[in-house]
């Protein structure tokens, strides 16, 4: 199911012996561009430290109740390594992280999420690493941070990073939401990141090697509802690009 991140935020965090806090904000990676924690805001339980909550312990999201479900007891997450609220999440720290719950490693293997393509939850289904395997740096980008990011076409800017798309099956990111400023008022288009050519983190900009005039002719997106499938294919059709869900 497709849902847009701000609208995550807030919902509440229950843990397998209560609730332990409230979405915060998202850290993704800048190569799939997938989900790899969610940021609790747990109040002042666990005061002074970043708590992170893998998709490998997401269970289900109930937008009707407005909370996640977690496959974690509160006292799993306390003992879990510490992160100074002021850091960035290092490879260090997701070692000693992964090895705590006992998860797969994410940056080994061809997939998103490994040997994977989603979080595989079943231990009796992964495959055992090996010492020639080949990883990947991922370096962590905030949700909240990324909001705002310039998006500049072919052929000039065309607004502004309004939100995302989160997948909440894979936890990957299929959207960004462009809101078009000035240049088109009012409107708002989908950019996937697939077509992303590249993007400055140090001057807040994405770039997409796409004319603005064949963005403005792109499906508009309205925030009254999620993306259907049939609108998911015209978009994907209008740029010539293959579904993500099509295997």
């Amino acid at each position: 199911m497709l849902i847009r991140s701000i609208a995550l935020m807030g919902y509440k965090l229950d843990s397998l012996d209560g609730e332990l806090g409230k979405v915060k904000d998202f850290y993704f990676d800048d190569r799939h561009w997938a989900i790899r924690y969610l940021v609790a805001d747990t109040g002042q339980w666990i005061a002074f430290r970043q708590v992170l909550i893998s998709p490998y312990a997401l269970l289900a999201v109930n937008n009707e109740e407005r909370n996640i479900a977690i496959n974690l007891t509160r006292k799993q997450i306390e003992d879990s390594p510490s992160l100074d609220s002021d850091k960035p999440v290092s490879r260090q720290f997701e070692q000693a992280y992964y090895g705590h719950y006992g998860w797969p490693n994410y940056w080994s293997g061809p997939y998103m999420w490994g040997y994977y393509p989603y979080p595989m939850r079943d231990r009796d289904k992964w495959t055992a690493p090996t010492k020639a395997e080949k990883t990947w740096d991922p370096h962590l980008r905030s949700t909240h941070a990324v909001t705002g990011y310039d998006i500049e076409a072919a052929d000039g800017e065309i607004g502004h990073v309004k939100d995302f798309i989160i997948d909440d099956e894979t936890w990957a990111i299929r959207y960004l939401i462009i809101d078009t400023g000035s240049w088109w008022p009012g409107k708002k288009v989908l950019l996937s990141p697939r077509w992303i050519e590249r993007v400055s983190w140090d001057k807040s900009k994405v770039f997409v090697n796409l004319p603005r005039e064949t963005i403005k002719q792109s499906p508009e997106y309205t925030e009254e509802s999620l993306p259907s499938r049939d609108y998911e294919a015209r978009l994907h059709g209008h740029y010539n690009r293959r579904g993500y869900w099509i295997g």
